[in-house]
C-alpha cells in the first residue's frame, strides 16, 4: 500500500473527525461501504447508516446493507422511498436522478436531525465528475457532504484500500439503481423494474462480475458485458439458455450490445 494513498485515506479520518457526527447514505456499494467504514472508525457510535429502501433497489442489496452494519456495529436505519410516487418520475425524464435524489435526501436528513446527527454524507468519488449526473446537483444543493470527491479519491483508490482494510465490498461490481437501465423518456414501471432486477440476478448467479441488463420499450433486453465475457456468453448452449429463461421474465428480445459494458450508456443519447 502506497504511503500517500493512505495519507489520503488519514485526510478521510480528520474529515470525518472534524463534522462530529454524520449519517452515510449507505447502497451497500463499493464506495459507500469504504465511506462508511472510514466514518464508523473516525467517529464511533456517532456515524450512522441509512439505506433507502424501493423498488428500484434489489433486495439483495438491502440485505447486504443490514448484514454489512450488524458486522461493523453501526446503527442502520432504513427509509423508504418509492420513487414512484415522485412526480413525474415514472415518466424518466433526463433529470429523473435529481428528483429521486432530492426527495430521498430530504428524508435522510430529517431523519439526521431527529437522531442529532449533525451531517449526511454520500459516496460519490471523483470519478463521478466525468459523467451527467444530476443526481449531485440535488446532493448540493441540500448541503450533503462528498468526502471521497472532496478529497479527491478515484474509484481505483477507492477499492485498493477497501481490499487493504479487507472490506467485503473491494472486488464487487458497481452498481447503480434500476431505474437507470430505462431510456430517457420510457415509462418507469414496478413490472419492468422486476423484469430488470430478475435479469441481472441471473447474470450475478452465473458468475459475470460487471454488468446490466437495459431494457427498451416493454420486451426488449440489451445486455451489456465486459468484452472479456463475450465468447462465454456466446457459446451456443449457454447462449439459449439465458435467452430462454430471459423469456420467462417477460422479454420478447434478447440482444447483446457489441460496445459492452460501460458505465452510463443511456445518457449517450443526451445532447
Amino acid at each position: 500500500m502506497e504511503k500517500a494513498l493512505l495519507e489520503k485515506y488519514n485526510s478521510l479520518i480528520d474529515y470525518f473527525k472534524g463534522l462530529g457526527s454524520v449519517a452515510v447514505a449507505f447502497s451497500s456499494g463499493v464506495d459507500s461501504t469504504f465511506l462508511l467504514y472510514a466514518a464508523v472508525e473516525a467517529l464511533g457510535d456517532k456515524a450512522i447508516a441509512i439505506t433507502a429502501s424501493s423498488c428500484s433497489f434489489p433486495k439483495r442489496e438491502l440485505n447486504e446493507a443490514k448484514d454489512y452494519c450488524k458486522a461493523l456495529g453501526v446503527r442502520h436505519y432504513i427509509v423508504e422511498s418509492e420513487e414512484l410516487e415522485i412526480e413525474g418520475f415514472a415518466k424518466n425524464p433526463p433529470n429523473r436522478c435529481y428528483l429521486c435524489k432530492k426527495e430521498l435526501f430530504e428524508k435522510m436528513f430529517e431523519l439526521a436531525r431527529s437522531l442529532n446527527i449533525a451531517y449526511v454524507a454520500e459516496g460519490s468519488n471523483l470519478d463521478d465528475n466525468g459523467d451527467y449526473r444530476p443526481g449531485l446537483l440535488a446532493v448540493a444543493e441540500l448541503g450533503a457532504k462528498s468526502p471521497l470527491r472532496e478529497i479527491g479519491f478515484t474509484k481505483q483508490e477507492i477499492r485498493e484500500l477497501s481490499k487493504h482494510f479487507d472490506l467485503p465490498t473491494a472486488d464487487k461490481q458497481s452498481f447503480a439503481c434500476l431505474a437507470s437501465r430505462f431510456p430517457y423518456g420510457e415509462t418507469i414501471s414496478k413490472e419492468k423494474l422486476a423484469m430488470v432486477d430478475k435479469a441481472e440476478q441471473l447474470l450475478l448467479d452465473e458468475g459475470f462480475n460487471q454488468f446490466r441488463v437495459r431494457i427498451h420499450g416493454d420486451n426488449v433486453a440489451r445486455i451489456e458485458i465486459l468484452p472479456q465475457d463475450f465468447p462465454r456468453m456466446l457459446d451456443e448452449e449457454f447462449r439459449i439458455r439465458i435467452y430462454d429463461t430471459f423469456k420467462t421474465y417477460g422479454f420478447a428480445y434478447v440482444s447483446l450490445d457489441l460496445k459492452g459494458y460501460r458505465t452510463g450508456s443511456m445518457n449517450e443519447t443526451l445532447k
